[in-house]
């Protein structure tokens, strides 16, 4: 028999502790022949991102020593940060954000220079010339002292020069890749006030590298433009190239013909690709000496592994134990991935693409948590009415727990988790920190807003000028649907969210009466500081979501939550990171000085030492207490295992 007890107050094997300990975030994957290397983010290590390499035999290494994270700040975002050729690794390292070779058979050792001003060339996404003398790479450019410059350049493979620009002019640019004779570069450039997912151009370059020294001629614009987002240039067997587009409406892959002609190698309605937040992401390979394209991606919430072969020919799918995978990398005829499940953590697993099905090996095994299957809820994709008649989606998690139920006149509280970006996504995939709430009685959705990705370029462009309405809505809709179909309790639903999700929870909380309670991580307040105090990358991010700046400084203000205080009417907790460069503390500290200002309940919590989201343990841990303490204290149930409860200020008027 099942103990009953309160939503809310259920016993959790899913600790903060757990949570972090022993936790690795799987950044990034490569392989080279029979040897594998993947890159993972520890929070038991102060959030620093290690490189792991298996051997053939099976035994895998660490990498870098104390002192080194594979880490950069390119765009802030980074991503990109290391790459490996011939066996010798590359990578940039947080502290200094200088690039590192690092052999087989010896410490890591400095390849660029020391800037000027700390962390002033920041490095990304490289590839290494076909002689093994140079590396093709973004830097960006902090040492001017006015907006930093993206360009591509060349770096001497043994330090023995500084680096060469070879493009620039443009406000950005990624996916450096030399063609396999080393006689053409690809690249991907934009400008402002595009995003990646907006318009994006590929271009090509003839090429020469003597001696150690790179040169570039005769670049031109062979595809993407106005109206079309092209990311992930890839060169196939002689000398072709590739990449994906959405001139379809979802991102697929073609090959360039010719300049602005593009022919589809397959026909999904799906996305074989995602936002570029962060560089060198990969969703398709060849495969050698074949030249087949695999591919991956999502479809009914399924992984699937295609292969084609570009010469003609229909495309072999399989079904994979998945969800999704991410940084596909392919070697040979087999891939390895991040493998991402809906019950247990990520996975490096390598896939063979010569069977006729898609045999898989896991290399870097999720940690055993020790949970019953009944303890983990499982996502239900919902689709519902939102504003205007149109649809939206969304990832639903129903409380679960093997040994306890709630009162049978007692329906659980709702978490709306409304995700970052906002040009992103909900995943699908196992994520303890969901299971944190669901273990213990909540309901979790997890929605897809419209101007989420997965979808197509149409529903990806439903937030444009709409931001902090079209988002708000769905997150809305998405509780009401659950409350009248009966799932959840209408009266305690609480709004949840980080970064631009913080920016959609306290515009619901300002605009709305549909919520009881809010979290707040590092979230937007005022839209018109974030337009002025931002990183380049997303400095005018904000034309499209929201108008020109400052043309449009009325609907800036109007769509401010911080402007919006008095339409509070309940309370909200925030953390925030005091060294976060992305979304800056005064715009967590000004919300919360007006709510203090006009006695509404809230909390605040505050970190050194974190960025834009948190990746050490002990904030993990505070921020999950501080949060479960909150709702209980807001919902009026006990948490169990909370020893601390977090101080609510103005919490007599709760």
């Amino acid at each position: 028999m099942s103990d009953i007890l309160p939503h809310g107050s259920w016993p959790s094997p899913v600790t903060p502790e757990l949570i972090v300990q022993g936790a690795a975030t799987l950044t990034d994957t490569w392989e080279e022949g029979e040897t594998v290397w993947w890159s993972e983010l520890r929070p038991s290590e102060g959030g620093r991102v290690q490189i792991v390499r298996r051997d053939p035999d099976g035994e895998c290494t660490d990498l870098l020593p104390d002192g080194f994270s594979a880490r950069n700040r390119v765009h802030e975002y980074g991503g990109g940060a290391w790459w490996v050729d011939r066996g010798i690794v590359y990578f940039t390292n947080w502290d200094d954000q200088r690039m590192y070779r690092l052999a087989p058979d010896g410490p890591p050792q400095p390849i660029t220079p020391e800037p000027p001003v700390p962390h002033g060339w920041r490095y990304a996404d490289g590839r290494v010339t076909l002689d093994g003398s140079c590396i093709v790479c973004v830097r960006e450019d902090h040492t001017t002292g006015d907006e930093a410059r993206n360009e591509i350049v060349a770096v001497a493979a043994d330090g023995s020069r500084d680096p060469i620009v070879l493009i620039t002019g443009r406000d950005f640019v990624s996916s450096p890749r030399p063609s396999p004779d080393g006689r053409q570069l690809a690249w991907i450039t934009w400008d402002h006030p595009n995003m990646p997912w907006d318009d994006t151009e590929l271009w090509i370059a003839s090429m020469k590298c003597r001696g150690g020294v790179v040169s570039v001629g005769g670049p031109r614009r062979v595809a993407g433009g106005t109206g079309e987002s092209v990311m992930q240039p890839e060169w196939g067997r002689h000398g072709i190239l590739y990449v994906i587009s959405d001139q379809s409406d979802w991102w697929n892959i073609y090959k360039v013909e010719g300049v602005d002609s593009l022919t589809p190698m397959v026909k999904l309605d799906a996305e074989i690709g995602g936002p570029a937040w962060t560089f060198s992401t990969s969703t398709f390979g060849f495969t050698k000496p074949d030249g087949h394209i695999i591919l991956t991606w999502t479809e009914r919430g399924r992984a699937r592994l295609g292969r084609i072969d570009p010469m003609g020919g229909e495309l072999q799918a399989w079904i994979l134990p998945y969800v999704s995978l991410r940084n596909l990398r392919v070697a040979g005829q087999t891939v390895v991935a991040v493998a991402e499940s809906t019950h247990h953590e990520p996975e490096v697993v390598r896939l063979s693409t010569v069977a006729s099905h898609a045999q898989h090996q896991v290399l870097r095994k999720s940690r055993d948590l020790g949970l019953d299957p009944d303890m983990i809820s499982r996502p239900e994709p919902i689709a519902f009415l939102s504003a205007g008649g149109r649809s939206a989606h969304a990832y639903f998690y129903p409380p679960a727990h093997a040994e306890v139920e709630g009162p049978e006149d007692e329906l659980p509280p709702l978490i709306v988790m409304s995700h970052g970006g906002p040009t992103s996504a909900a995943r699908s995939s196992f994520n303890l920190a969901t299971q944190f709430w669901t273990s213990r009685g909540f309901a979790v959705v997890d929605v897809d807003y419209g101007g989420s990705t997965g979808y197509g370029r149409t529903y990806r462009k439903l937030l444009d000028g709409n931001w902090g309405v079209v988002d708000v809505e769905d997150c809305c809709a998405a509780a009401e649907y659950l409350s009248r179909k009966g799932f959840v309790d209408g009266a305690r639903m609480a709004i949840r969210g980080g970064s631009a999700g913080g920016f959609t929870t306290l515009a619901a909380l300002t605009t709305t009466d549909t919520f009881r309670a809010g979290a707040n991580h590092f979230g937007v307040s005022d839209l018109g500081g974030l337009a002025e105090e931002t990183h380049k990358f997303e400095s005018r991010y904000l034309d499209k979501l929201v108008g020109p700046w400052p043309d449009a400084k009325d609907v800036y203000d109007a769509r401010s939550p911080i402007n919006h205080v008095d339409g509070f009417s309940c309370p909200l907790i925030t953390f925030q990171g005091l060294e976060d460069a992305i979304v800056l503390p005064n715009q967590s500290e000004r919300i919360v000085a007006a709510l203090d200002a006009k006695g509404i309940p809230h909390a605040y919590l505050a970190f050194e030492g974190e960025q834009h989201g948190f990746r050490k343990a002990e904030t993990i841990i505070s921020v999950l207490n501080a949060e479960l303490s909150f709702y209980g204290q807001v919902f009026g149930f006990d948490p169990h295992g909370v020893s601390e409860p977090v101080t609510i200020a103005h919490g007599d008027r709760l």
